[in-house]
């Protein structure tokens, strides 16, 4: 019916999601909760009639009625506390409202204030998001005749398959359809929007409603001192999102799984571990041997994924080997989008861009990936490092010369500039480790004639990563942020939770921290360190009363399952480090000189797997 009566596919769509927000008008009630900062859920009709009671007795200025009173309402709080607890217990299968529940007696995510924004901030917004397109003259071209059309088609079981997947709590994109109507009627209307779907991958068009966008700014600290202190977040349509997962499905079908095997993120079995694990090897290798050292710069894009330039990425999935119906799809997808930044009530005029992936779209980090997979590094004694836009070089360095390390970061720098990134140079640090006696000046590293900063460590994915390779700094910071959590734990002590609840809490809240990237780091650190980590745990038991895992026996246990994982997937690039000998039976220990190199990650694994 839809169909018949439209002229394209932009009517065609506009008028099915036209039709379901007007039955989600006509069928769905709405109902209006007021809530208070300050409201505890154990409030009930009991505590307040126990408040007002004391109140009176407050006001007659009789001292005994006023003690009763007061007397009374300290026993109907702890009475509704113990039946708020006992609710919150019951509800251990359902994690969400468990946490819920933890969150509100602990105040663990405390409510942030957001600061004063007004009108012309929304526009202004708006203009500051959308200042890589007004810099790009490179637009798109025109579509192109698919010579496979028929090549890719969704099917209504996926298309359901989707649907019910959807997180009904999400928030409802530009389109207003919400998430539990795609979810409840996933049957119904799955039907419509495969016909949707296949008709846009045919004709390599993506409808105008799909591709809208609220942009909802987040700070990105408590203090606002300039545009840039907003970070952009899209809000598009759930029913857009859903299409972007058949079409990513589509795309890494065609992809292999050897590219770019130095981009650890958005890839299978990859993660913060690989790459910090890779770059302290391939660091720690180098320095076995004699007079060298190792420069590492950690490169900052602005804006990264806001200056992706369409057509350009539309010649590298060309090279790829990707459709051209796929490819003109993609170049449909990033062009002529209309957004618009809401802080609050307050909405702003759209804006059509051409350039970039909003922050928010399903495919937005694949393509960016696809977008710098070319980023590679020239020389054999330098490598690049990629997590998702965070880069990292790292030059390794013999007899002082730097001549490959500097071209190395100059064909970077010109890369950057071929494919529309911009370099932040405040914002880029270099971190050098030199264990020579006799170590000479370093010269700075320059990028469009400024100077980078050397710092004596650096956040490294998560990881404090110093100068002299130990790990001090990480896990003093660790230990603090871990007793800090120490504090919730034992509100929730107070408050009467049980021990289950209580061990939860630790393994998510405590236990996360102390283990974070635990493999890469824990073999080097030293006895005092072990000792800090431990009495963290130690403090834990005492308040809940019952033994915990040791991290030592935790860090074993992830070292041998990354090590697994590692030796089962043929494509990691750490993946020849793990070799069998002749008898099929042990791995080959890596070489090493000194302890350094010997306590990292992979010489442990191994080490772990021939003793297992």
């Amino acid at each position: 019916m839809f169909h018949v009566a439209a002229k394209d596919i932009d009517e065609y769509t506009d008028s099915v999601c036209g039709f379901i927000r007007k039955c989600v008008e006509d069928v769905v009630p709405s109902r209006t909760v007021k809530s208070f900062p300050n409201q505890k859920p154990w409030i009930n009709g009991d505590v307040r009639t126990a408040l007002a009671a004391r109140s009176t007795a407050f006001a007659s200025a009789n001292t005994s009625d006023y003690k009763h009173a007061h007397y009374q309402l300290r026993k109907t709080i702890k009475a509704a506390k113990r039946e708020y607890r006992d609710r919150v217990e019951q509800q251990f299968d359902n994690p969400r409202s468990m946490w819920q529940g933890l969150n509100t007696i602990t105040d663990f995510r405390g409510k942030t204030s957001t600061p004063q924004t007004t009108a012309s901030l929304c526009e202004d917004l708006n203009v500051f998001y959308a200042r890589f397109d007004t810099a790009n003259t490179m637009r798109p071209d025109s579509v192109r005749t698919a010579d496979d059309v028929s090549a890719h088609t969704v099917s209504e079981e996926d298309v359901r398959r989707y649907f019910r997947r959807v997180n009904p709590r999400k928030a409802t994109g530009p389109d207003g359809i919400p998430g539990r109507v795609l979810k409840s009627c996933a049957a119904q209307l799955a039907g419509v929007f495969t016909h949707i779907f296949n008709l846009s991958l045919s004709l390599s068009v993506v409808p105008v409603c799909f591709k809208m966008a609220t942009i909802v700014p987040v700070p990105k600290s408590s203090t606002i001192s300039s545009l840039n202190d907003w970070r952009p977040v899209a809000l598009t349509p759930i029913v857009s999102k859903c299409f972007e997962k058949l079409v990513r499905d589509f795309i890494c079908s065609a992809l292999p799984d050897s590219l770019d095997p130095l981009q650890f993120a958005y890839r299978h079995n990859r993660s913060t571990d690989d790459a910090i694990a890779l770059t302290l090897h391939a660091a720690l290798s180098h320095l076995e041997k004699r007079d060298t050292y190792v420069r590492m710069l950690f490169v900052d894009y602005s804006s990264a994924f806001n200056t992706i330039v369409p057509s350009k990425l539309d010649r590298k999935l060309q090279d790829l080997g990707l459709s051209s119906s796929l490819c003109s799809w993609i170049l449909n997808f990033l062009s002529d989008r209309c957004q618009v930044v809401r802080l609050g009530s307050t909405t702003s005029s759209p804006i059509t861009l051409n350039t970039g992936a909003p922050q928010g779209c399903v495919l937005s980090p694949l393509l960016y990936s696809l977008y710098t997979y070319d980023c590679t590094a020239t020389n054999n004694c330098n490598i690049i490092v990629k997590f998702a836009d965070d880069t990292t070089v790292v030059g390794l360095i013999t007899n002082g010369d730097e001549t490959a390390y500097r071209e190395e970061v100059s064909a970077l720098t010109h890369w950057c500039q071929d494919n529309h990134l911009t370099l932040n140079v405040a914002k880029t640090k270099e971190l050098i480790v030199d264990f020579r006696r006799c170590r000479g000046v370093h010269t700075p590293i320059t990028i469009n004639g400024a100077a980078v900063e050397r710092v004596s460590s650096f956040r490294f994915l998560g990881v404090h990563l110093a100068e002299d390779l130990t790990w001090s700094v990480h896990i003093n910071k660790t230990v603090k942020k871990a007793q800090q959590r120490l504090f919730f734990l034992r509100r929730l002590k107070r408050f009467g939770m049980s021990p289950r609840i209580l061990r939860t809490f630790y393994r998510c809240a405590i236990e996360s921290i102390l283990t974070g990237c635990i493999t890469t780091w824990y073999g080097n650190s030293t006895a005092y360190n072990r000792k800090a980590l431990q009495r963290v745990v130690r403090c834990a038991e005492r308040i809940i009363g019952g033994e915990l895992p040791s991290l030592q026996d935790i860090y074993r246990k992830r070292c041998l399952r990354k090590a697994g994982r590692i030796i089962k997937d043929s494509s990691h690039p750490s993946h020849k480090l793990f070799r069998l000998l002749p008898s099929g039976r042990r791995f080959c220990s890596i070489r090493s000189r000194t302890s350094r190199l010997r306590d990292s990650f992979f010489h442990q694994a191994i080490r772990l797997l021939n003793t297992s």
